[in-house]
């Protein structure tokens, strides 16, 4: 077995090392010239919290009346920021690292990989914002924190999955991003971020919560508010959606858009450098 894992560390140790830099170099690139410099990582958030808590709760009166409304509100913009910064990112990253592809032989996947994961480092410090007004905001931690990590798993494969198949497209087709502005926008509305998913049910549109649920970017985004937060207020794909083979529907959507972007960028990647 030590043998087995030598093996596979010798043969995948060049590719750890470039992983490494590049995340380190994309993350300190993002605020280079900024006099806040990484700050913005938290700074951004809570901004577009305050707006969309002003607006939204304050006075479009968003909210499900629960005490943990706000800070789900808060939560849900740090996850969709995630989301929409690793795809946006990662979509470009190939383009944008073109002359190093040129230059220095290592596998492409890595570059957007590296790019996905900068935006998990913003992930992780948010998410510790989070943890920290929620101690002040009636968050109720229990046991299911535990089954966090796991869910933001998911969520990091279907970041990756999505950007690695933009990536792909973008390389030849540079109308993707401004397709892909629109959709991320049409998304952002779709999924219960701004509003709670009752306010769709208590109209008489339960179906209509049903299908928004089975979205994987809104499972999980909701899965991760009910463990992290509230789990007697936020609900979940498995509270309601009656039918429990359907409730597994958006956790094989993540593994079909991860595997579909592996396969994408494996079978375009060899071109890139040429192309580009």
């Amino acid at each position: 077995m030590k043998n087995f894992f030598d093996s596979l560390k010798k043969r995948y140790h060049y590719a750890i090392v470039v992983f490494k830099e590049l995340v380190k170099t994309d993350f300190q690139l993002r605020y280079q010239g900024s006099f806040l410099g990484m700050v913005w990582s938290v700074l951004k958030p809570l901004m577009l919290f305050a707006v969309m808590y002003v607006v939204f709760v304050k006075f479009l009166k968003f909210s499900d009346g629960t005490p943990t409304f706000p800070i789900s509100l808060l939560c849900g913009t740090c996850l969709w920021s995630f989301f929409s910064e690793s795809t946006s990112m990662g979509m470009q990253s190939i383009v944008g690292r073109g002359d190093l592809l040129r230059k220095v032989h290592f596998p492409n996947y890595i570059i957007v990989a590296s790019t996905t994961m900068g935006s998990m480092i913003s992930l992780g410090i948010n998410l510790l914002v989070v943890i920290c007004f929620g101690f002040f905001a009636h968050a109720h931690y229990t046991w299911r924190v535990l089954l966090v990590p796991l869910s933001i798993i998911q969520l990091y494969c279907l970041g990756l999955g999505v950007a690695l198949l933009l990536a792909s497209l973008f390389v030849y087709f540079r109308d993707v991003a401004h397709i892909w502005e629109v959709i991320l926008q049409a998304m952002f509305y779709a999924t219960p971020i701004i509003y709670p998913i009752s306010m769709i049910a208590d109209k008489g549109y339960g179906w209509a919560a049903n299908i928004l649920m089975l979205n994987p970017s809104t499972q999980v985004i909701m899965d991760i508010r009910h463990n992290l937060l509230s789990p007697e207020y936020v609900p979940t794909v498995w509270s309601m959606v009656d039918n429990k083979l359907l409730c597994l529907l958006p956790y094989a959507l993540t593994v079909f858009i991860l595997w579909l972007g592996i396969h994408v960028f494996r079978k375009y990647s060899s071109k890139f450098a040429e192309v580009l």
